[in-house]
C-alpha cells in the first residue's frame, strides 16, 4: 500500500478545523483538501476560518472538482449530515483510501463500513481535547488525541499505514487494546457529560463541582454501562472513574459540543447519546430513567426552537 501524501477533511466544525489545520501544518496545503459541495466551499472562501485567533490558510475544495481519489478521508461532520457527506465524497474514495470518522457515538464506523467496506475503516475516538466553535472562530486547548484500532478479526493493513503516517508528522494518537470497549467509554463519557451540559445549560464547571447536573452526568454515565454490559462490552466504574477524571481536568469554562448546539439552537446529537441508550435498553428490558428525563428534556427543548 502506498505512502500517505493526500488527505481529505469534510466537515469544518471545531474538530475538523483542529485536524484540518495540523494536517496542513504538517503536509502543506497542497496535500490537504478541506471538502464541502459548492456552496459551502464558497463561504469559506469568503468569510474564512480562525484557529486560537489566527486566520486559517486552509485549502477549501469543492468535492465535486476533485477528480482523484486521496489516501485518507477524515470525516468530521455531525453525525445528522453524515450520510450527505457520504455522498459528496463517494467518488474520493478508492481501493486504498484509509477512511476515519472523529464523529461522537458508535453508529459512523458502521455507516462508512457499509458504504465503503469495513476493511477500509479505522475505528477513532477523538478524546482529552477541549474544543469550542462560536462562528467560524475555533478555540482548542487540549489539542487532545485520536484512540484508534479495528475490531478483532478485521485487518490491520489500514490501522498500521495510518499509524506509521501518524508518526512520521508527530501526530497525537493512542492504540487502546480494544477499540470497542474504549468507543463505548467514550459514549459513556459523551452521554452523561454533554447532555448534562446542555440540560443544565452549563460549561465544564457546572459538571465539575458537586451539584445535581454532576449527579445527573453520573447516573447516565452507570446506566452506560449496565446496557453496555448487556451487549458484551466490559464496562465498569473503573471506566466511570476514569473519564471522571479527565472532565475534571478540562478548563472550568469550556463547553462540549452539544452545550455549544443548544446555546446555537442547533439539532443535536442527542440521537447517537441517550437515544442509542434507550433503544439499546429496550432490546435488554433495562431501565434506564436518567437517560430516559435527558432524552426527553432535550427534544422537548429543541422542540421550541
Amino acid at each position: 500500500m502506498k505512502e500517505i501524501k493526500t488527505v481529505g477533511v469534510i466537515g469544518l466544525g471545531a474538530l475538523g478545523t483542529l485536524y484540518a489545520v495540523t494536517l496542513t501544518q504538517a503536509l502543506g496545503k497542497d496535500h490537504v483538501l478541506v471538502l464541502a459541495d459548492r456552496e459551502r466551499t464558497a463561504r469559506y472562501l469568503r468569510d474564512g476560518m480562525w484557529y486560537n485567533g489566527a486566520r486559517c490558510d486552509l485549502n477549501y475544495t469543492d468535492a465535486a472538482s476533485v477528480t482523484e481519489p486521496v489516501d485518507v478521508l477524515l470525516f468530521a461532520v455531525k453525525f445528522t449530515g453524515l450520510s450527505a457527506a457520504i455522498e459528496t465524497c463517494r467518488h474520493l474514495v478508492g481501493p486504498e483510501t484509509t477512511l476515519i470518522s472523529v464523529l461522537n457515538g458508535i453508529a459512523s464506523e458502521p455507516m462508512l463500513g457499509e458504504a465503503f467496506g469495513m476493511e477500509q475503516v479505522v475505528w477513532c475516538v477523538a478524546q482529552k481535547m477541549s474544543a469550542r466553535k462560536e462562528g467560524n472562530h475555533v478555540l482548542v486547548d487540549p489539542v487532545g488525541e485520536l484512540a484508534l484500532g479495528v475490531p478483532a478479526g478485521q485487518d490491520e493493513t489500514h490501522l498500521r499505514r495510518l499509524c506509521a503516517f501518524f508518526d512520521a508528522i508527530q501526530f497525537p494518537y493512542v492504540l487502546p487494546p480494544d477499540i470497542r470497549t474504549h468507543m463505548w467509554g467514550k459514549l459513556l463519557c459523551n452521554t452523561g457529560c454533554n447532555q448534562a451540559t446542555m440540560v443544565f445549560q452549563c460549561d465544564y464547571s457546572g459538571v465539575q463541582a458537586p451539584g445535581k447536573a454532576r449527579d445527573t452526568m453520573l447516573g447516565a454515565m452507570r446506566e452506560v454501562v449496565t446496557v453496555a454490559n448487556a451487549e458484551g462490552v466490559p464496562l465498569s466504574e473503573a471506566d466511570v472513574s476514569a473519564w471522571l477524571s479527565i472532565i475534571d481536568g478540562f478548563p472550568p469554562d469550556g463547553e462540549p459540543s452539544m452545550r455549544q448546539d443548544g446555546k446555537a439552537h442547533r439539532k443535536s446529537e442527542v440521537e447517537l447519546f441517550s437515544g442509542t441508550i434507550r433503544r439499546l435498553a429496550q432490546k435488554h428490558s433495562i431501565a434506564v430513567p436518567v437517560n430516559d428525563w435527558l432524552y426527553q428534556t432535550i427534544r422537548e427543548r429543541e422542540a421550541q426552537y
